[in-house]
């Protein structure tokens, strides 16, 4: 999907309802995985009615008879984001208590809560990676910070809404959202753009 022509995008973002309860206004974490454990982690954390997202992508597969297929695949394999519906010591005694080597990334060195990611970042955060959307990089955590950009609001276009920073690569003006341990970039007109601090 083109994001030139992504109407759904557009209708996603417009009409999305923010309820004041914590099913839509739960903030996020991130979690990093130590193995090859993020199917096992998602599914143990779904069999406890915990709601979990991984960034996926699609990706050419080659099979026997050089046929190629596309398949979803993780765009990074040692990272999740569980959603906060429960109380942060519930869900450390949850994590504590899994056969799993994982850490929650948290406020910073010093402090040991837990870093929460606001609903609403998380949101545009989950729509940029709508794996259908075509006009799309990834980067790590390191390569986003590195990224020199401008603070904006999207006002025109299906992006309509969103913030993030607006940066160049390869010639080109992308949106940039951040969010503990990664980054994406949605291809954006920077003429739809305006400074946060024009507001």
């Amino acid at each position: 999907m083109n994001i030139d022509n992504a109407h759904d995008l557009n209708i996603s973002l417009q009409h999305k309802v923010y309820k004041t309860d914590c099913e839509d206004e739960c903030p996020w974490y991130a979690i990093r995985l130590f193995n090859s454990c993020q199917k096992g982690v998602s599914e143990a954390l779904k069999a406890l009615q915990l709601e979990c997202f991984i960034p996926m992508e699609y990706v050419d597969i080659n099979t026997e008879g050089q046929i190629l297929q596309f398949k979803l695949r993780p765009v990074i394999h040692n990272l999740l984001f569980l959603k906060k519906t429960k109380t942060e010591q519930e869900i450390r005694n949850i994590l504590t208590d899994m056969p799993y080597r994982l850490s929650v990334i948290r406020k910073d060195d010093v402090h040991t809560d837990y870093y929460e990611i606001p609903a609403r970042q998380m949101f545009e955060f989950q729509t940029m990676c709508n794996p259908d959307i075509l006009m799309r990089k990834y980067l790590s955590e390191d390569e986003a910070k590195l990224k020199a950009g401008t603070p904006v609001t999207v006002q025109h276009g299906p992006l309509k809404g969103m913030t993030g920073r607006l940066v160049r690569s390869n010639k080109k003006y992308f949106l940039l959202k951040e969010v503990p341990g990664m980054g994406v970039m949605l291809k954006v007109s920077r003429w739809c753009c305006k400074p946060l601090n024009e507001f």
